[in-house]
């Protein structure tokens, strides 16, 4: 009796540490554990340490870290017809672990698949030149898309981010003749501003020099200093412009100043600047006789 009293004894002492066991819950800061009554949800619990009772409720852990999802690469055909392969990232949570357990059978697989599909449709909608300068733009609306489906499941989608776009050969090869033709047609506005800004300056500059006869000098005295700075055998000689005026009036007054004196003798004679006309000595005058 003492042999089956001590085991029988042991025995209980057993099962009340096993069901000591069964009752005693700890979740981590990071989780929440679904308690199941019966069948029946009672709640959440957690984090720390709390006690269930065994063989009736049931928990379920639920990670509220922030999942870091691969969407895989997805054949995209967009409103422009090019083909594309396109993947990206979606970052979301679990901000309800009572409806992430329930109203879904499994929250991962809901959510990666509501997100290739959203990615696929949504891209479709939009040009290459679109998806190319306007990814911000095509983010958000991919976000808010997927957010909006996954939020009766208890899942808050923060962020979805395309992260590679694979363009076929042919339209690399378009796009970079485009982006060519486009430096091309930069280079020649910026060289055509330059030209129209420098005449502008030269008619300032000349305005100036031509208000100021001495600017003029002293700006020939800076260019002789600079030329005679080099190592050369060049020889600058600079003539005003006004002295070669000058001598050109002197060349026209000659010309009009002779030209009325020829006219009045009897025969007309052409006369050219720079000759000297003598009147012509006639035959009777020589020889009275």
């Amino acid at each position: 009796m003492t042999s089956a009293l001590l085991y029988g004894l042991l025995g209980a002492l057993f099962i009340a540490l096993a069901l000591l066991y069964a009752s005693i819950k700890i979740v981590n800061e990071y989780e929440r554990g679904v308690i199941f009554r019966l069948g029946r949800v009672i709640g959440a619990k957690g984090p720390g340490l709390f006690f269930i009772i065994p063989l009736v409720d049931r928990m379920m852990k639920v990670n509220l870290q922030t999942v870091t999802f691969d969407i895989p690469p997805q054949d995209v055909i967009t409103k422009d017809n090019v083909t594309l392969r396109v993947n990206a990232v979606a970052y979301f949570n679990v901000v309800d672990p009572v409806r992430a357990v329930v109203a879904v059978q499994n929250y991962l697989v809901a959510t990666s698949q509501i997100a290739q599909t959203t990615l696929r449709s949504v891209l479709g909608q939009v040009e290459l030149d679109d998806l190319l300068l306007k990814r911000d733009e095509i983010n958000t609306q991919l976000q808010q898309i997927v957010d909006g489906v996954t939020d009766p499941w208890g899942v808050k989608v923060t962020l979805v981010e395309v992260k590679d776009v694979e363009l076929p050969e042919t339209m690399r090869r378009a796009m970079g003749r485009q982006a060519e033709a486009e430096r091309e047609r930069r280079s020649k506005i910026i060289h055509a501003e330059g030209e129209r800004e420098a005449a502008t300056s030269l008619g300032a500059a000349a305005d100036v020099l031509d208000r100021s006869p001495g600017a003029m000098q002293l700006r020939l005295l800076s260019t002789m200093a600079e030329v005679a700075a080099e190592r050369n055998s060049t020889l600058i000689f600079p003539i005003p412009i006004e002295l070669l005026r000058f001598v050109q009036s002197l060349t026209d007054n000659h010309a009009n100043a002779a030209g009325p004196a020829v006219a009045e003798g009897e025969d007309s004679v052409e006369v050219h600047a720079g000759t000297t006309v003598r009147p012509a000595t006639l035959p009777n005058e020589a020889n009275p006789s």
